[in-house]
């Protein structure tokens, strides 16, 4: 989640002091409260970087910030450009489950069997949120996307581990029972390969 570009969107609407940009976010997003501590660092690295100046102060003592030209600027461009979402070779289901496949006594199909319960649960709890939106209430339908997102991601990771044991049940799987390799890793970067040298 980008905290930088939400408060920039939501300083595009008009100038905010930090509780109530907290405030909007979880209006709009439906999202757990932002730390107040992040915001204003936030906003201070924002101004920083040109993209927010502060404002008046109220008599209440709250310190407004406002968007500047820039900073207008880079909301628009953030909402016109598509996020790009890298592979994640380090997710840590798929990287627990890689170790235990290669590790000598580590039964993996029990992981993967006792993790697909846990996966099921969590989709069970969250259709079970999701069913309760009010779809006729337009805030509430914005508010339940984060919930969506949360359903999807957790259908799809009972889908791969369905996945991974049909692989692993396929290949009468055990372990590979990879033992720790004998080569020595040099430090440092590798070689360059030389002018002329064979591959």
């Amino acid at each position: 989640m980008s905290v930088r570009q939400s408060l920039l969107a939501i300083l595009d609407q008009g100038p905010c002091y930090g509780y109530q940009l907290r405030a909007e976010f979880t209006r709009r997003t439906g999202a757990a409260s932002l730390n107040v501590g992040q915001i204003y660092n936030t906003l201070e690295r924002l101004e920083r970087d040109g993209l927010v100046s502060k404002d008046e102060v109220d008599a209440e003592g709250h310190v407004y910030w406002r968007i500047t030209d820039a900073g207008s600027s880079a909301v628009r461009d953030w909402f016109d450009t598509p996020l790009e979402r890298a592979e994640d070779t380090r997710d840590e289901l798929a990287l627990k489950l890689a170790l235990a496949a290669t590790l000598p006594g580590v039964d993996v199909m029990r992981l993967v069997h006792a993790q697909r319960e846990a996966s099921q649960r969590r989709l069970d709890e969250v259709t079970a949120r999701y069913v309760t939106v009010d779809v006729t209430d337009p805030a509430a339908v914005v508010g339940s996307l984060g919930l969506s997102s949360s359903l999807f991601a957790a259908e799809a990771e009972v889908r791969w581990l369905a996945h991974v044991e049909d692989r692993l049940v396929g290949q009468s799987f055990a372990s590979l029972g990879l033992e720790l390799s004998p080569d020595k890793p040099k430090r440092g970067r590798p070689a360059k390969a030389t002018a002329g040298a064979t591959a």
